[in-house]
């Protein structure tokens, strides 16, 4: 096994130690089946919020039930999902619409032939998509680690979950609100919308049509939406009044949406006080990288914040950077501990330093180990 477990022990300790004064919600707070827990604003959420990428990626194959059981378990404020389609529709929970990675697919004779290359946004990638499986064929598979050779550790749960859908998710969290007594707040994300879109499988409609199912389409629901496409945030700002975020990527690159409609547009105009007024006019937040809120020098060591921070919060916006992960692979080279790549270096150090500069919160790999570096960061 690798030597990240240790720590991983100690954070989770420190986590329950925790308990539910970390999730930040009162014990008077209810959740009812239908109503999405209205009232939850996310202007009420603590800070720093810690949501779990894609439930506990850290610890369990991501975007499983037992991905997101486990980060709810340990104190995380919002649990993420993103959402692809089938090709009868369906909504469900995979980071990509390739699945090669995620899932048993390849182990399947019987679905050799639908391996494909297909042009994804602009890059060319050889798999098995979703949008070439019904949903009664997509739970003929089953879901395993995505990085193995990272997270040697998270194969032990290869084959234990099904890829749920985003209405089993949400079913999920109704009887975990219920059984908690509050609400449990979810965070989710349309994947590759334009692309989706010019297939007939619009991401929008049929995920506006799910949250209104479940009492999730309101400002003060305990629920946010994101997308890397502004237009996708656009267009569910129009069908719901859920809080919306646009996740931006790297300062020189552009929004696809934005490719194929010819917005000249970059990430680092998005970036500046005017591009983040227009963001404000149909979203409550931004989705940055965290090198945006400091970057990296040519040896990976960080230098100097941005004022990102202050020109988002200046328009209203709250700012949910992303992702940090324990492994030394992931974090600064300033917080990088012995040469092991995969072993955990000094997150803490890390976490500390991004909570400084104002964040609102933070999308973490190890909600554990988040939650105790938010409480230490309060307590400071």
């Amino acid at each position: 096994m690798s030597t990240d477990r240790g720590p991983g022990r100690r954070t989770v300790l420190g986590a329950a130690v925790l308990g539910t004064a970390a999730l930040g919600f009162s014990g008077t707070a209810r959740a009812d089946e239908r109503s999405g827990g209205h009232g939850a604003s996310y202007r009420n959420l603590p800070v720093p919020t810690i949501i779990g990428h894609r439930g506990t990626a850290g610890y369990r194959p991501e975007h499983t039930i037992g991905s997101y059981q486990h980060a709810l378990d340990l104190g995380a404020h919002i649990v993420e999902q993103d959402v692809v389609p089938t090709s009868d529709g369906h909504l469900i929970c995979r980071h990509e619409n390739d699945i090669t990675a995620t899932t048993d697919v390849s182990a399947h004779p019987e679905f050799a032939d639908r391996r494909t290359t297909k042009t994804v946004d602009g890059v060319p990638i050889t798999g098995w998509f979703t949008e070439d499986f019904t949903l009664a064929e997509i739970k003929r598979l089953r879901a395993k680690e995505r990085i193995p050779g990272t997270r040697q550790h998270n194969t032990l749960y290869d084959g234990r979950w099904s890829v749920p859908t985003f209405e089993e998710v949400l079913r999920w969290a109704e009887k975990e609100s219920r059984k908690r007594g509050r609400p449990v707040w979810l965070y989710t994300e349309t994947k590759h919308p334009t692309y989706f879109r010019k297939l007939g499988l619009g991401l929008e409609e049929p995920l506006a049509a799910v949250l209104r199912r479940y009492g999730r389409d309101h400002r003060d629901s305990p629920q946010f939406l994101q997308s890397f496409e502004p237009s996708s945030i656009q267009r569910l700002s129009g069908l719901v009044t859920t809080p919306g975020v646009v996740l931006l990527s790297g300062p020189d690159s552009r929004p696809w949406d934005f490719v194929e409609t010819g917005d000249p547009r970059t990430v680092a105009d998005l970036q500046t006080p005017e591009g983040l007024r227009w963001i404000s006019s149909y979203a409550q937040g931004i989705g940055p990288t965290l090198d945006s809120i400091i970057p990296k020098d040519a040896a990976g060591k960080l230098t100097e914040p941005t004022t990102l921070v202050r020109d988002a919060h200046a328009q209203g916006l709250v700012l949910h950077p992303y992702t940090m992960r324990n492994e030394n692979t992931f974090l600064p080279a300033d917080f990088r501990r012995g040469t092991d790549p995969n072993a955990y270096g000094d997150a803490f150090g890390a976490f500390h330093t991004y909570f400084a500069t104002g964040i609102d919160g933070v999308f973490s790999d190890n909600a554990d180990t988040a939650l105790l570096a938010a409480a230490d960061f309060n307590d400071r």
